[in-house]
Formats: C-alpha cells, structure tokens, sequence
C-alpha cells in the first residue's frame, strides 16, 4: 500500500528544500518527523507537513480497506521537490532604475508505503 502527499506552490526554494528532502528519504516515517522537527533549517516545517499529509492518507487508505495501520512499519519510499512558479516582483531604485526580485516557490512530494515483509 503506497499513499502520496503534494505541497504546492510552497514558499521555499527548491534548493532549500531538498536539502531536508534528502535528510529523510529512505527513513522510516516516524524517524524522519523526528529529524524534520529537531532539523533548525526553516525548510523542515513544509516539508514535515506534506510527510505527515501522506501518513495520513495512507491511515485512510488503510481503512478504507480493512487493513491494519501501524505508523511504525511505514517507509519513505520517494520524495522529491519540484521548482515551482516563480513570482517576479520589483523594487524602485533611484534615477528609474529597478531591481528585479525573483521569489521561487517548491512543489513537494512524498510517497510513503509499507516495509517489505510487513502486513
């Protein structure tokens, strides 16, 4: 059983956030909410969301189903950030010059499934 998270068009750059993407891909989902909560980056809260998203959706799944859900036999399976649109914006300057300002959104994805062996 797989169950799948999406952020999008969050305020993060993209490079920003792989750098915690990459901290918890292949972690079981328990361990990894614990590194996301302690990890000081300002990255981490998305990126925490959208897990915690997709262990959600996989205890509805679960349900829906009639299986047995246990938090703890849950692994990241994939993660990956997306760059997202980015929103231009500029800043007066003196003499009608303007500086142009870029602010780049992330799309966040996490997949989570269940461990091999564990039913």
């Amino acid at each position: 059983m797989e169950a799948k998270a999406i952020a999008r068009h969050v305020r993060v750059t993209p490079r920003k956030a792989r750098r915690m993407v990459d901290l918890i891909r292949g972690k079981r989902a328990s361990e990894a909410i614990t590194i996301l909560k302690f990890a000081p980056q300002d990255a981490s809260l998305p990126v925490r969301k959208v897990l915690e998203s997709a262990i959600a959706n996989a205890r509805v799944k679960a349900e829906k189903a009639g299986e047995p859900f246990r938090e703890q036999d849950l692994v990241i399976k994939e993660t990956y950030v997306d760059e997202g649109v980015t929103l231009k914006r500029f800043r007066a300057r003196a003499q009608g010059r303007a500086a142009r300002i870029n602010k780049r959104t992330s799309h966040i994805t996490v997949i989570v499934s269940l461990k091999e062996g564990a039913r």
